[in-house]
């Protein structure tokens, strides 16, 4: 049974006990400022679980995509992944313990048909102080559920994950209490942290054992259902919200809610038997691409296949939930989810014919389930090549940077910095790079600061301790430089102030605001130059503009010119000229003030242009077209990975 049956499976089973099937949140939380991602199955329903009347009624159940970016380090072992879906069912105060767990117990030993054996139970050991009482109803009917079917289920007292470690188990042990540390519900974890005014209660988790794996004693000297060897791994979760946290302490709700909650990727663990999580039918054919394009084996690359399976998967579905990579918020995310794909790719040795060989894999995975993924797959792989075409020269350039910037550890440079393969012990480490390292592959290079971190690793190159002390001290000290850069030479390196230059200096402004209106607000300066015949411009976009693209830009800047706009600047307050959308090339490189230069038409409520700029320029914009000249483009090419140079003339 793969994951798609399961999941399956599960909302037909729901259904079959009056459950309403509810479409999937996005990846994006609506109205929840709180949170960057959709991280749980009952996140988009909690004004529900509070007592508000949901439309589909009292009895619901879903697969809910997640995300959870905190976990993007741990990604690469057999088990950890970014995204996740949540096969979820509630009960918004209609059923309880006493059918929960029964329906629980049949779906996973009768319709999935795992071994009852192998599954262990967790409670939660109540709280005397805060006056909660310990879940024996719960621990009472699994107890039975078990002994239904042959299974003794001795029930054990364990506490704190740290007790485990020293109580550990005995083979008829099978229920055993946890605190309020393991099983207790709240957004903000145990019984005491829970926020004012949310719903939040007992829970009682679900163990599925891998025999196979033995205990590590690396996490303590024995093991327990919340060891984290890696023999237990929880599968599901039913949490029971019977209270609500007030100011005077926790008070009963008046209809308690069941919130369950169970990893469909764990579950097809669970159903294969094996412990990794990436051999389930979700993600072994993006592993199986891998290794053809690679010509390498899963077996021995197995830490840059999981990333890529997984970051690729995550990237994927935040496209299609409208999400595009940038240097802020949830684009920022997924910029670094595709980054770190393509840098183990690069180690993989897949150079070309990447993402454009990936993607439809995951698409496909997910089109019969999810038909958004289906309808949105060709812009979603044409939005992610992008970024890969992007980030390509940056990565090269990069790599081979930080090998040149390396030193021995005694402070001499190393003349030969061979890369390594795998990350090599802190012990026997001689090279080093510090914080003027990282800023120059930052500041030069466009190389992440935390990619700069992880290929240092990888290379076997130490970082010094001190690194951050260096980097944040450069920082500084180039915002000094910004800020001094007006004087007398204008930003973006536009020079002079001769009336031609004025023209050319007016006509930049102009194009700029033009190319945005035309191919839209991603077009950001990266740089300007202008000269006594011609006005040269640097910016970012991903493609060539097309001969009607360039066209409606000169249109648009003679409409400016003939419409003779007045020309003027105020000085602002830095962040306030950024509030009030002013354009600029070096955003937080600015001294604490700057100049803004508005241009706009007699009578018009908003100006045209509105830009961070040194001056200085014409009074009016048809100076511009004196003796009959006319704007005019005539180049447009690349400059470098994700930026166009245009050169234009007044003619």
């Amino acid at each position: 049974m793969n994951a798609q049956a399961i999941r399956q499976a599960y909302l037909s089973f729901f259904i079959k006990q009056n459950h309403k099937k509810i479409k999937r949140t996005k990846l994006i939380p609506d109205n929840d400022a709180s949170t960057l991602f959709t991280g749980s199955g009952m996140q988009p329903l909690i004004a529900y679980l509070l007592g508000e009347v949901h439309p589909d009624g009292n009895r619901l159940t879903d697969s809910q995509t997640c995300l959870r970016a905190q976990d993007i380090e741990e990604v690469g072992d057999n088990r950890h992944t970014t995204f996740f879906e949540m096969l979820g069912n509630w009960s918004l105060g209609d059923y309880f313990k006493k059918q929960q767990i029964p329906w629980l117990f049949e779906f996973l030993t009768e319709v999935i048909k795992l071994d009852p054996n192998k599954l262990y139970i967790s409670c939660y050991q109540g709280n005397q102080q805060l006056g909660i009482d310990r879940d024996n109803e719960s621990a009472e009917i699994w107890r039975q559920l078990f002994t239904q079917k042959a299974i003794k289920a001795e029930i054990k007292q364990i506490g704190s994950e740290s007790d485990g470690y020293d109580k550990g188990m005995l083979p008829n042990e099978r229920i055993f209490f946890y605190d309020g540390q393991k099983n207790w519900w709240s957004r903000n974890g145990a019984e005491a942290t829970t926020p004012v005014g949310d719903p939040c209660g007992p829970d009682s988790e679900v163990f599925y054992l891998f025999d196979n794996i033995k205990h590590d004693k690396k996490w303590g000297e024995k093991c327990h259902p919340n060891c984290d060897c890696g023999r237990f791994i929880e599968i599901a979760n039913s949490v029971f919200m019977s209270y609500k946290r007030t100011d005077a302490g926790f008070e009963p709700l008046k209809k308690p809610n069941v919130d369950f909650g169970g990893g469909l990727e764990r579950l097809a663990m669970a159903v294969n038997n094996d412990p990794d999580v990436f051999k389930i039918s979700l993600l072994q054919p993006i592993i199986t691409k891998l290794e053809q394009l690679s010509n390498k084996s899963y077996e021995t690359n197995s830490q840059s296949m999981r990333v890529i399976a997984d970051h690729l998967r995550a990237a994927t579905f935040l496209a299609v939930d409208g999400v595009r990579p940038s240097n802020k918020a949830q684009g920022y995310v997924m910029r670094r989810l595709v980054r770190r794909a393509i840098r183990f790719a690069f180690d993989l040795g897949i150079e070309q014919n990447f993402l454009n060989n990936v993607l439809p894999v995951i698409t496909d995975i997910y089109s019969n389930d999810f038909p958004e993924v289906h309808e949105a797959k060709d812009e979603v792989i044409e939005v992610l090549i992008k970024e890969e075409k992007v980030f390509r020269q940056t990565l090269r350039n990069g790599i081979k940077e930080l090998r040149k910037m390396a030193y021995l550890a005694d402070g001499t440079h190393a003349k030969i910095v061979p890369p390594q393969k795998e990350p090599i012990p802190i012990e026997p480490y001689n090279l080093q790079i510090d914080g003027r390292a990282i800023f120059k592959l930052y500041d030069t290079y466009g190389f992440p600061v935390e990619l700069a971190l992880e290929e240092a690793t990888l290379q076997g190159i130490r970082v010094a301790d001190y690194w951050q002390d260096d980097f944040n001290k450069l920082m500084e000290e180039q915002k000094k430089r910004s800020q001094t850069a007006t004087k007398g030479v204008f930003k973006g390196g536009l020079a002079g102030d001769s009336l031609i230059h004025k023209k050319y200096h007016t006509a930049t402004h102009l194009m700029y605001q033009a190319l945005r209106q035309v191919l839209g607000d991603h077009v950001v300066q990266r740089g300007s130059n202008i000269t006594n015949e011609r006005l040269r411009f640097d910016f970012s976009h991903h493609q060539k503009m097309t001969e009607k693209e360039i066209k409606l830009v000169e249109e648009i800047v003679n409409q400016q010119i003939d419409n003779n706009l007045k020309v003027s600047y105020k000085e602002y307050p830095t962040k306030e000229a950024l509030s009030l959308g002013a354009l600029g090339q070096f955003g937080d490189r600015y001294g604490e003030t700057v100049k803004v230069y508005k241009m706009i038409a007699k009578n018009a409520s908003k100006p045209f242009s509105f830009e961070i700029c040194g001056g200085p320029h014409v009074d009016q914009t048809a100076q511009l077209s004196e003796g009959g000249k006319r704007f005019k483009i005539i180049k447009e090419e690349a400059s470098s990975a994700g930026v166009r140079r245009i050169k234009a003339v007044l003619i």
